[in-house]
């Protein structure tokens, strides 16, 4: 054997071992650990809460959340970042915002201040984008103080690739409320309006600058449902599909959801400059989501009107179980990014969650179902070639009169997670009660069901939205909307209509096999 072939033997043999450690690195850089989602957002690694600082600039969204770098579980705050051309890839940045001598950095917002309104910006460079966030000072707090957190600033002039902490913060200093936090600042006819959570309320201010505040009211006394705290309020507003603008306020509470625990409500209103007014009977209810896992969700600024839509996000946790699931390497993912619509209904308006179109580039392979009568389990995938565990479900059935629509995706001997309708009681339901793991807390097995639903028409449509450990269920286009987490001890590869008491008709049906965001 000559030299030559010495050397083509090696070359060979190195590109041959190279290929086997890129498969071997493969599984770490696609997130393949047990139970990562791979159809929503999560950190590399460690703990992430509220989704924070939601703005678009320049072909970029950008995804700013609470993130502890250092643990699996809730610590001193960082803003973690992460920026998206498309809502569904994301790519990773370094930390944005850390601790100081003023706190820990919780949840907040961020704008961009085309008309450098705060003196940030440089002739000639882009407009300054201004994040807005609560400092928590851990020693105030952790001495029984009540003044411990207040709102501040910080800016960028690098498209959110480094900040620089505003010398003059706090610019909303804390009065002695307890729980002061989470601000959202929008831009509305010349001034900036912000509005955060203040223990069991909501507190607005306005500004010309960003820099000098001026309190304007309080709402919530008496308003919706009054779990505590309120957080991570946001405020906008929508055309409806009468034609008619209405402002929404969206209000996160921590404890005394619909389905227990923490939950986000929303209230519709107008807004006159100074006040929020709910148009409706103020013990009224409404709630973004009925599932136990959406929280402290909130929308995107500064999306550019050829698009118009306004975007949102939350927390796909509840405060019940967050730092006791059985993840390790990470903790937490967001729910997928939704467009929020309002309709006149029957009922009085109502905001509508859909998933964003960006999500149909995921689609693989779509199997078109034969519509009839159930009166068997039908197997979903029965035709599908690749499973991959990662389905998007778009299904219409005749309403029917007493037999309940059930969905089961399950590992076929037992353990399941059911979703669908019952008639009898005109909700639609999520049932994780032998999903797998819940052993962590009992708060977790349980029926999840929607409020009573009373306007109904010939039909029932499901829109659902299945990861390796979530659900998302959007029905009748998005009002109500249910979204839950699961563990399953073992791979769940059976999807099932189920005609659990008597036959359903299927009216139209589709499903989609999906890749990975990652």
């Amino acid at each position: 054997m000559n030299f030559f072939n010495i050397i083509l033997i090696l070359t060979n043999m190195s590109f041959l071992i190279s290929c086997q450690n890129e498969k071997a690195e493969a599984p770490q850089s696609a997130y393949s650990e047990v139970y990562r989602n791979q159809l929503h957002f999560s950190p590399e690694a460690n703990w992430m809460n509220d989704p924070n600082g939601l703005v678009y600039f320049d072909g970029e969204y950008h995804l700013f959340y609470q993130y502890y770098p250092d643990s699996n579980v809730w610590g001193p705050m960082h803003w973690g970042h992460a920026v998206s051309t498309d809502l569904v890839t994301w790519q990773h940045m370094p930390v944005a915002l850390y601790p100081d001598s003023l706190g820990y950095i919780f949840s907040g917002s961020a704008v961009i201040d085309h008309e450098n309104t705060s003196g940030f910006g440089r002739e000639g460079g882009p407009p300054p984008m201004v994040a807005i966030f609560t400092h928590h000072e851990p020693k105030g707090a952790d001495a029984g103080t009540s003044t411990f957190q207040y709102q501040s600033l910080a800016y960028s002039l690098d498209k959110g690739r480094s900040w620089t902490k505003y010398e003059g913060n706090p610019v909303v200093p804390n009065p002695g409320i307890r729980d002061f936090r989470d601000p959202k600042v929008i831009r509305h006819n010349e001034e900036w309006i912000m509005v955060f959570a203040a223990n069991d309320r909501v507190k607005f201010y306005t500004s010309p600058d960003l820099r000098n505040w001026t309190f304007q009211s309080d709402f919530g006394m008496g308003h919706g449902a009054q779990g505590r705290p309120w957080e991570c309020p946001d405020l906008f507003p929508l055309v409806a599909d009468d034609g008619i603008e209405k402002w929404v306020l969206i209000v996160s509470i921590g404890s005394e959801a619909s389905n227990g625990g923490s939950g986000t409500q929303y209230f519709i209103g107008h807004w006159d400059g100074e006040r929020f007014i709910n148009d409706n009977d103020p013990t009224q209810v409404l709630w973004l989501d009925e599932g136990k896992d959406n929280y402290a969700g909130v929308t995107w600024s500064d999306i550019p009107e050829a698009d118009g839509r306004r975007l949102f996000i939350g927390w796909m946790s509840n405060w019940q179980y967050a730092q006791v699931v059985p993840t390790t390497e990470w903790r937490s993912a967001m729910t997928l990014p939704r467009k929020l619509t309002l309709n006149n209904t029957k009922s009085g308006y109502r905001v509508l969650q859909t998933p964003v179109r960006e999500l149909e580039q995921l689609r693989v392979q779509t199997l078109q179902l034969a519509s009839g009568l159930i009166e068997e389990p039908l197997d979903l995938l029965a035709e599908i070639s690749e499973r991959s565990g990662l389905y998007e479900l778009e299904l219409t059935f005749q309403k029917p009169d007493s037999f309940p629509i059930t969905i089961t995706y399950g590992d076929g001997v037992g353990a399941s997670i059911a979703t669908g309708y019952n008639p009898v009681t005109q909700q639609f339901f999520i049932d994780r009660t032998f999903s797998g793991h819940s052993e962590f807390s009992k708060e977790f097995a349980g029926l999840h069901q929607t409020t009573r639903i009373d306007e109904m028409g010939d039909h029932i449509f499901l829109r659902i939205y299945i990861d390796k450990a979530s659900i998302e269920v959007f029905a009748n286009g998005g009002a109500p909307v249910l979204t839950d987490i699961f563990f399953p001890k073992t791979d769940f590869s059976d999807l099932e209509i189920i005609p659990s008491q008597g036959p359903i008709s299927l009216v139209e049906g589709k499903v989609h096999t999906l890749k990975s965001m990652w």
